[in-house]
């Protein structure tokens, strides 16, 4: 193992508003801790992280903007010259939420729209209000263009399911009203596929999964014994502890924290060695690789 990772993700919270069928974090199961990042652990994150960092997703699991402190933690990133994107639900991107982030200095902000009317949003999204919504992303977009500013760049993300994928169109039109910068169209990561799941779209480009002769379901990836995350993009949890990447929600597989080790020493160290050679030899046998798209193409 040589050289550090220029890329991380730094998870905020794990509190979420809203309660999506297929996120632990929605289903309220997580056996680790919940809570909030303090803005000394994270201030001491990034004084170890930066000297080789230049990328860094601000969140994992939970809504980012539950943390008050976001936009302070997206400033001080910044004054490390680091580049910052992170992912909402845009049920906190109120007028004032909205202009902090501008102010912050946030360099992308994706946001989260699966359904082009409250019945289909909620069939996923469930606790989320649509029209709540919008009025964050036009919030945002008006507090840039207010500032005159270029960033964040707003991506709007929309999720496609078995339920919301003949409003592609709509969605598209959408995008172009608002003058969103990007509209990202992804498959979705479901937990209970192999005997079918109404969230699976029937346009197999869209799926992750397919069905086979037997009539059940499996991942289209062959899971190759390879993944370049481990050498690029380790995620750290709320509470300072090291995973391998996001994939791990549960941080089942805890190879140090932060908090408490050097970083190279966590990246250096036989547990995480061991982990990459299990990847590079029996990826299949683990089980937070078994749902993961790395290697799909």
């Amino acid at each position: 193992m040589s050289g550090l990772p220029w890329s991380a993700s730094i998870e905020p919270t794990t509190a979420c508003n809203l309660r999506c069928p297929e996120c632990p974090s929605g289903l309220r199961n997580f056996t680790r801790p919940t809570g909030n990042l303090s803005m000394e652990n994270f201030s001491k994150m990034i004084d170890e992280l930066s000297p080789h960092l230049v990328y860094l997703t601000l969140y994992f699991q939970g809504e980012p903007l539950i943390n008050r402190l976001f936009a302070e933690m997206v400033k001080y990133a910044k004054k490390h010259k680091i580049y910052v994107v992170t992912s909402t639900n845009s049920h906190f991107l109120d007028e004032e939420t909205a202009l902090s982030l501008v102010n912050s200095g946030l360099d992308r902000l994706i946001i989260s729209i699966d359904g082009t009317d409250q019945k289909i949003y909620e069939q996923y999204r469930r606790g989320g209000n649509l029209n709540t919504v919008k009025q964050g992303i036009l919030n945002i977009i008006a507090a840039r263009n207010k500032a005159g500013k270029k960033y964040p760049e707003v991506e709007l993300q929309f999720l496609v399911t078995g339920y919301n994928e003949h409003q592609i169109p709509e969605i598209k039109a959408f995008a172009c009203e608002v003058k969103a910068d990007k509209l990202k169209i992804k498959s979705a990561q479901l937990y209970s596929f192999a005997d079918g799941n109404p969230l699976i779209p029937s346009a197999e480009k869209y799926s992750r999964y397919r069905r086979i002769p037997n009539g059940t379901w499996q991942i289209k990836s062959s899971l190759p014994n390879r993944c370049h995350r481990l050498w690029r993009a380790p995620v750290i949890t709320w509470d300072g502890n090291m995973v391998p990447c996001c994939f791990d929600k549960d941080a089942e597989h805890v190879l140090g924290n932060l908090l408490e080790k050097p970083f190279r020493q966590i990246w250096e160290s036989p547990e995480y060695r061991a982990f990459r050679k299990k990847v590079f030899s029996a990826r299949k046998e683990i089980a937070i690789c078994t749902n993961c798209t790395e290697g799909m193409r």
